[in-house]
């Protein structure tokens, strides 16, 4: 097992193609601050290096995923915040990209608190799986604010525009039932069997092809950004017949002939 770092609230362990990520702020219930986001930008980097990542978790230490940003760092007036504030959204809005855009499937395994801008980093994860006394919320009018980072479009793009706008106008906190109803999760689970849930995603992603589920991933996302159908079945006609170019297509239908 390897370990990247070192980190400030952050714990990075690699092991055998999976990378497992832990926020370490567990007195904040994983507050997002700054410190923190710029944690996750460069262990997201540095992982982007390494190709044969095949997986990436992201999990919370102690009993949350992450409340969401530190509202500490949001406190005071405009003029005491605007050129930082500024930086800081773009830092967010670059970290959520790079979660989404990661070359391999990244999945989020929550516990607890999934809040504002962590449920926002978690949306921009491929998979969700979440233990059944997750609560999820983004209570943002609750303090005057308006979601950002990007996160209005992919609240949209995810859960549909009804659920989206339930979420963001009430600030009302919902259980991992409801969550999973509104398009949200990939599945609940209880919390002893969290961990078990989580390996077995793991392993059914690694069950397939290494370079078809990361082209299958590039597909999809861009799918979701195309601007109309055309484009998007343009991309994927690209990406398609790039894969199947490859070694590993000819390799994995061989042994599916063998197999009949």
């Amino acid at each position: 097992m390897t370990e990247y770092g070192p980190y400030r609230n952050l714990s990075v362990e690699i092991d055998d193609g999976v990378a497992a990520l832990t926020l370490e702020r567990p007195d904040s219930y994983n507050a997002l601050d700054t410190a923190t986001m710029l944690d996750l930008r460069r262990a997201f980097d540095a992982l982007s290096l390494d190709h044969d990542i095949a997986v990436v978790t992201i999990a919370g230490a102690g009993s949350a995923f992450s409340a969401g940003a530190d509202l500490g760092e949001y406190a005071g007036p405009t003029a005491d915040h605007e050129e930082t504030q500024i930086r800081r959204q773009e830092l967010f809005r670059d970290l959520y990209r790079t979660v989404f855009e990661f070359h391999a499937p990244v999945v989020a395994k929550i516990h607890g608190y999934c809040v504002g801008a962590g449920l926002i980093l978690a949306m921009h994860c491929d998979l969700r799986v979440a233990a059944e006394s997750a609560e999820f919320a983004i209570p943002t009018v609750d303090i005057g604010q308006i979601p950002g980072g990007g996160s209005t479009r992919r609240a949209v793009e995810l859960l549909g525009e009804t659920a989206a706008r339930e979420l963001v106008y009430t600030a009302d906190y919902v259980d991992a039932e409801r969550a999973l109803a509104m398009g949200l999760l990939n599945d609940v689970v209880p919390e002893a069997a969290l961990d078990e849930a989580i390996a077995n995603r793991v392993d059914s992603i690694r069950s397939g092809g290494h370079r078809a589920v990361k082209a299958s991933k590039r597909a999809l996302n861009d799918s979701v950004d195309a601007p109309d159908p055309e484009s998007a079945a343009a991309r994927e006609a690209e990406h398609w017949w790039a894969q199947f170019a490859t070694a590993e297509r000819e390799r994995l239908v061989a042994a599916f002939h063998e197999d009949d």
